[in-house]
């Protein structure tokens, strides 16, 4: 049995209106809840919806696919569908946790109609954790606290907690830049669907004019999109995830080199090897060692 099918996956599960696909957690209460976990979530696990961590106290270092970022008081943590996490239950700090469905986010795309939240977690520039000022902390607090009155109410309009929340993300791009801005709203949606058939077949096929054609765009037009998105190609974007997965594999699961090559689709190990060499300047067993520190 391949050993990353013990890599846990966790889907959204609300405690309460199972509907609205969003819920804010206090981290407190995450903590207490944690004996009731089928998981432990200072493991490696996967995730089936998307997360964001705001930090109001304390300092620590979340993981994050391979890494660790560390994170202080004012911190915006987000974590994207089919990433891999595990929570600082060392330092416990305080904060909140929102969790949010990909359905959600379809719907704000549907009804609000903005280019909001496009997963750029492939690009290298990247940073999953964003240092908030006071003004934006402020705002935060604001946006989440009726989000919880919301919730709270008999009659919970889901629509409401669409823009409360789309406010929240739109106060944070505002404050961090970024090349997803370019997009507008089409160009959003293709990206989008992209990165998720990346996600779906990248086992399958590597090769770009395939996901182009998928898309039913042009290989240069995907090209465009991917370059005003965040910089690099399409085919780099691909390459970026194969090498994430890779990665995660050797690092969290501790898999077999050959392993990994059949899993991921590579006939040949020795062109897996020449592959992952060509992208991170070390052959996999190397870069197992360089991880263990």
């Amino acid at each position: 049995m391949d050993k990353f099918t013990d890599i846990p996956d966790i889907k959204y599960r609300a405690p309460s209106i199972e509907k609205s696909g969003i819920e804010v957690l206090d981290l407190d209460k995450f903590y207490k809840k944690l004996p009731k976990y089928d998981h432990d979530p200072s493991k490696p696990h996967r995730l089936h919806y998307f997360c964001f961590i705001y930090i109001t106290q304390g300092e620590g270092s979340h993981f994050i696919d391979c890494n660790y970022y560390p994170f202080r008081k004012g911190s915006f943590i987000a974590v994207n569908k089919n990433q891999i996490q595990a929570f600082d239950l060392i330092n416990r700090p305080k904060g909140k946790m929102i969790n949010v469905t990909e359905k959600f986010f379809d719907e704000i795309r549907a009804n609000i109609r903005m280019p909001l939240f496009t997963p750029t977690h492939l690009a290298t520039a990247h940073s999953p954790v964003f240092i908030m000022d006071q003004s934006t902390k402020e705002s935060c607090d604001l946006f989440l606290e009726e989000i919880d009155k919301a919730q709270a109410s008999e009659h919970c309009d889901n629509l409401l907690l669409q823009l409360v929340f789309s406010s929240l993300l739109l106060k944070l791009s505002q404050k961090r830049t970024s090349h997803i801005e370019l997009l507008n709203e089409v160009q959003a949606h293709r990206f989008s669907q992209f990165i998720s058939l990346i996600e779906e077949k990248f086992t399958i096929t590597r090769d770009a004019l395939a996901y182009a054609d998928m898309i039913h765009i042009s290989y240069k037009y995907l090209n465009q999109i991917c370059k005003l998105a965040c910089n690099q190609t399409a085919k780099q974007l691909i390459d970026a995830h194969i090498i994430l997965e890779i990665k995660r594999r050797l690092t969290i699961d501790n898999s077999q080199v050959q392993q990994i090559a059949y899993d991921l689709g590579f006939d040949d190990v020795t062109y897996f090897v020449k592959y992952f060499k060509r992208h991170t300047l070390l052959t996999p067993s190397q870069f197992k060692e360089v991880s263990k520190g």
